[in-house]
Order: C-alpha cells, then sequence, then structure tokens
C-alpha cells in the first residue's frame, strides 16, 4: 500500500482527538463530582447587599467592557504597560478616586485605596508612595484586590488579562459605589493593586518583598480560561539560563583542539528529554537555545541555554531543579566546556494554595450571575500552567479562579484563538461577571468576622505563611 507524500514544507497537524478525549473525561467527571461548594446563605454579606452590589456592577458594565477593549486593542508586553495603566488611572479618576502611580519603584504599577482607613488618610496624589497601613483603623481588615494587564508578544491578550483587569478594576470600583450609596458598609479596606509583568517576569514576588502586603489580610483576582473553574492546578517555575563556554578553533583543519560549546547545549537538551522518563507526570522542564554559534566553521565558543523547570509542590520543585542544575553541568564535564547556571535573584512564581472559604464565596457569587464553576479535579491537571499569583498565596489567604470568556473548551491559553475570544461578547460578559465575583467576596469577607476566622484557620491548616524570599536560600 503506498502511503501519499506528506508536504515537508509544512509541519504536520497536531491530533485533536487528545482535545477531545479531554472533553469527554471533564464531562464525566463533572457528572459524579456534583457542584462545588458554595457559603451558605447565612454566611457573608447579607443577599439584599449583595444583590444591591450586583445592580452597581450591572451599572458599571459599559465602562467595564470599554476598559477590556481598550486593553484588548492596545496590548503591551511586562513593564510596558503604559496605555493600561494610564487606562485604570482615568477610569479611577472618572468615579472620583486618586491612584498612586509608579508604586513600589515600578513604573506601570498602580495602586487605590477604598474603606474605613482610606477615609482616614484623605486623598493620595499621582506618584505618591502609598501610605503605610494602620492610620486611625490599625486593625482594620484590609483585601487587596491585584490586576494583570500585560499581553503576549505576538500573540496579544491571549492569556486574556485584558479581561482580568476589568475584573479586579470593576470590582474595586463597584465596592467603592457602594460605599458612596451606604456610607460605612465597608467596614475594612480595600486595595486595588495592579501587578505588571506576570508573563515575563515575576512582579508579584518583586511587590511583594517592597511590601505590596504589608497590611494585608487577604488576596483576590481572577484569570482568563476556557473553563468556570473554582479551583486549578497552577506550578510552581524555577526560570534558569545555562551558559556554555568553550575555545573556537577551525572545524575542518583544527576541530580537535576546540571545546565545542554548543555540543555542551546539545547534550544538556538530549539530558532533559531522557530525564522527563523520571519525573513527575505533572513536572515540566522546557528549553531553547538563545545561543549556538555564528557560523559553521568555528567551534562554538559560547552556547546559552534558557530553561523553565516546573513541578506541582515546592519541594518537588526544589528537588527537580537540583537534578536539572546536576544534568547541565554533566553536559559540561562531557564536553570539557565550563558552565555558568543563573538563576533569577527573586523567587519565580511558586505553586498556587488556594483558600476555601473564599473558593465557596467566589463559586455563589458566580452562581448568582448564571455561572457554575466547576469543582477541582474536573478539568485535567495535565493543561496547568504558572502565575506569580502563587507568590502572594503563600504568603497570605487567596483564591485565582477561572472564568470562562469563549464559548469553546478548547481554546488553549497563550493562542491567538485565546486573544480573539477576551476581545468577544464572551469575553465583555465575563469581565462584568467576574468583577461581580471579586467585589462579592471581598464584601462577604468584609462583613463578616467568622468567615474571616474560617479564612485564616484554612490558610493555617494548609501551612501558614512560607518564606518565599529566602525559598531557595532554604
Amino acid at each position: 500500500m503506498n502511503r501519499p507524500v506528506r508536504d515537508l514544507s509544512r509541519p504536520t497537524t497536531p491530533c485533536s482527538a487528545v482535545q477531545t478525549r479531554m472533553a469527554e473525561e471533564t464531562a464525566a467527571r463533572a457528572a459524579v463530582a456534583g457542584p462545588a461548594p458554595a457559603l451558605p446563605e447565612d454566611v457573608g454579606a447579607a443577599a439584599e447587599l449583595r444583590a444591591e452590589l450586583d445592580e452597581v456592577v450591572d451599572s458599571l458594565a459599559p465602562e467595564l467592557v470599554a476598559l477590556s477593549r481598550d486593553l484588548h486593542a492596545h496590548p503591551e508586553v511586562g513593564h510596558a504597560e503604559h496605555h493600561a495603566v494610564a487606562a485604570v488611572a482615568e477610569l479611577l479618576r472618572a468615579h472620583g478616586i486618586i491612584p498612586s502611580l509608579g508604586v513600589y519603584g515600578m513604573d506601570t504599577a498602580l495602586r487605590a485605596e477604598i474603606g474605613a482607613d482610606a477615609a482616614a488618610h484623605g486623598e493620595q496624589r499621582d506618584s505618591e508612595a502609598p501610605r503605610p497601613p494602620g492610620g486611625s483603623h490599625p486593625h482594620a481588615p484590609t483585601m487587596a484586590i491585584l490586576a494583570e494587564y500585560d499581553a503576549l508578544p505576538g500573540v496579544g491578550h491571549g492569556c486574556g488579562h485584558n479581561v482580568m483587569c476589568a475584573n479586579s478594576v470593576g470590582a474595586f470600583l463597584a465596592l467603592a459605589e457602594l460605599s458612596r450609596r451606604r456610607p460605612g458598609v465597608l467596614p475594612g479596606r480595600v486595595i486595588l493593586q495592579t501587578t505588571p509583568a506576570e508573563e515575563s517576569d515575576t512582579a508579584k514576588e518583586i511587590l511583594a518583598q517592597r511590601g505590596m502586603l504589608v497590611g494585608v489580610d487577604a488576596a483576590i483576582q481572577t484569570h482568563s480560561y476556557a473553563h468556570d473553574l473554582a479551583d486549578q492546578t497552577w506550578l510552581g517555575v524555577r526560570r534558569m539560563s545555562a551558559v556554555y563556554t568553550g575555545i573556537p578553533s577551525h572545524a575542518s583543519s583544527q576541530p580537535f583542539m576546540g571545546r565545542n560549546a554548543l555540543d555542551a547545549a546539545t547534550l544538556a537538551l538530549t539530558g532533559l528529554g531522557l530525564l522527563r522518563q523520571q519525573i513527575l507526570p505533572m513536572d515540566r522542564v522546557h528549553a531553547v537555545v538563545d545561543d549556538g554559534g555564528r557560523v559553521a566553521n568555528v567551534i562554538p565558543e559560547r552556547a546559552e541555554l534558557n530553561l523553565m523547570v516546573r513541578s506541582k509542590y515546592p519541594e518537588t520543585l526544589k528537588d527537580l531543579v537540583g537534578r536539572v542544575e546536576d544534568l547541565l553541568r554533566g553536559a559540561a564535564l562531557m564536553t570539557g566546556t565550563g558552565v555558568e547556571i543563573i538563576t533569577d535573584p527573586n523567587t519565580n512564581e511558586m505553586p498556587v494554595r488556594s483558600n476555601g472559604p473564599l473558593l465557596q464565596a467566589w463559586v455563589r457569587s458566580q452562581r448568582e450571575r448564571g455561572r457554575d464553576p466547576l469543582p477541582a479535579g474536573v478539568v485535567s491537571e495535565t493543561v496547568a500552567a504558572g502565575t506569580d499569583f502563587g507568590n502572594v498565596s503563600l504568603r497570605v489567604p487567596g483564591i485565582h479562579p477561572l472564568i470562562k470568556v469563549t464559548d469553546r473548551d478548547d481554546v488553549a491559553l497563550h493562542t491567538r484563538e485565546m486573544a480573539a475570544a477576551a476581545g468577544s461578547p464572551t469575553g465583555d460578559a465575563a469581565a462584568v461577571d467576574g468583577a461581580y465575583g471579586l467585589a462579592a467576596v471581598a464584601l462577604d469577607w468584609l462583613h463578616d468576622a467568622g468567615l474571616r476566622d474560617a479564612v485564616r484557620a484554612d490558610f493555617e491548616a494548609a501551612g501558614g505563611a512560607v518564606d518565599v524570599a529566602g525559598f531557595w536560600g532554604e
């Protein structure tokens, strides 16, 4: 039997059967898992207060959709989100809120505050550093709503950060408006903190080290996705570079006098491929060659690999990184080259620790908007990625629920299809529903001391605060 000749000028098309099977498995697991747990009606803010909050969010909907669409039309990569931060600042000012810009030494980071302590402090001026927490209400419970707005190079908002930003800003504005209508309705503080460069940097770690979470008791934000999902696995990440140094020589007349740095990089890549058979199913190791020499007739003197190592738990991440470092050194030994392993001075993305009671508040809020988030374990965790919200969630109780921005279950993050969805009507709906969700979670938490105690108890039971900044030095 003659096989058709493949057009070698084009790549083969990935088999779609895996996505079909994953969708079938998700449906089967959802059928037996039952609904995600939600807060009982007598926990959190009163039903009539949440209903008024819902009306406020709907009144803000045109502005929230406009913000999401504006960011979508002007994608900016990490630390260059100048249009985005200006758009958020302009919207806040339009509602009588004066933000602080360039906070914590990060040009495109913004911070604003409402609630009991904010009123005591008075207005903040543009470019003014945030005042330290405390003031006349040193023990006021404080919730931070975090916001991302960076995009991907060449893809745009393929991670849906435009929708996520509208969620966070919308929640903050809704709580501010509710507070105007009902003075004293916020028995604590709510902080809006934008966090640039989630895709390209671990900016939340840098901001946390500089004081972003001082005085903060809990933190929340959403993530765009192809499902409404209460909780999902987010892997920890270690970013690494391996720079191999060899000895150049003529590749034809005297190759024996050279030491080939590209050979070392090639062996390292081969070793990583072999290592994958002996790692945990949720571990990930991926790398690219940033430098492999300039011309073929000179033995490469320098080669550089850019690597990302991922794992589900902090302790397994640390173990896997050690194994990868041994492998990188072994490639240098085999080729007689030198190697320098370079890591970020800051801890990269840590696994996300989701807070149970806060997730229950989120689930209830989304059901009130006609959505029904799936519980953890229904959607396969093999599609897990990473986020620097993990660095926040190991310092204070937090949640990072996922909100559906597309009508297709097979749309993946970091694709042009996801970017299109984030700027579509389904993305617009998610921008508004997520804004209500975050606002309702914050309102529930502020209004119920018992819920706050349960949130804290859940956090402590999961291990309490972790020394994230010192993680790699332990």
